[in-house]
């Protein structure tokens, strides 16, 4: 039979625990990764006050958000 001091045991428990919930949680984060991507069409740029911002609308002319000034594509 191995003998082992107690103190040992639970660090070798604790740390064997702790790494088991590192891969879990590793394995959880590789599936939350999802793939995000902005097409370059719906970015549209200012040309009065220099703000860039998204524009959904599949529109040629776009209204901006911060100073209200119409721009063109």
């Amino acid at each position: 039979m191995i003998t082992i001091d107690f103190v040992y045991a639970l660090a070798l428990f604790s740390g064997g625990a702790l790494i088991c919930l590192f891969g879990i949680w590793c394995l959880a984060r590789q599936q939350q990764k999802k793939e995000m991507f902005l097409n370059p069409r719906f970015i549209w740029f200012c040309a009065v006050c220099t703000y860039s911002y998204i524009n959904t609308k599949d529109e040629a002319i776009s209204l901006c958000p911060r100073c209200g000034s119409y721009n063109r594509k």
